[in-house]
């Protein structure tokens, strides 16, 4: 298995988990509006992440210049696009259909989840990054 899919799966399962609790929790907390507003939160925390991962896989085999490259570019790419679903669901969606609450505070603990199991699998994989030759 890759070292990127073992990544993706590692941070997958406690996203996934947590997600399903703040799904459930804000349901129960807010109703429909903040299940709506937590289920945003999840699709997006895990396309925003994801995506760096996608870039990881493509560049596998690119220079380190390349590779730094892209990594820039596609994180300005999705905080363009995270800004305008931010200002299409203020905008377009009434606060009566989504709470706002919720969705902030299942982002918050999807990308702590996304990010504690990323760590926690990248740790495990014991990588080594291969050094230049010494002169």
């Amino acid at each position: 298995m890759s070292s990127e899919r073992e990544l993706l799966r590692g941070a997958l399962i406690p996203t996934l988990i947590v997600g399903a609790v703040a799904l459930v929790g804000s349901a129960l907390y807010k109703g429909v509006p903040g299940f709506v507003g937590a289920l945003l939160a999840q699709a997006i925390v895990l396309i925003f992440f994801a995506a760096h991962l996608v870039v990881a896989r493509l560049t596998r085999d690119a220079d380190p210049m390349t590779t730094m490259a892209l990594a820039m570019a596609s994180y300005f790419v999705k905080l363009f696009i995270f800004g305008g679903f931010l200002l299409a669901v203020t905008h377009l969606v009434p606060v009566e259909n989504c709470n706002r609450t919720t969705f902030g505070a299942s982002a918050i603990v999807a990308t702590f989840a996304w990010l504690g199991g990323e760590i926690a699998t990248y740790l495990k994989l014991k990588t080594h990054l291969q050094l230049p030759p010494q002169n």
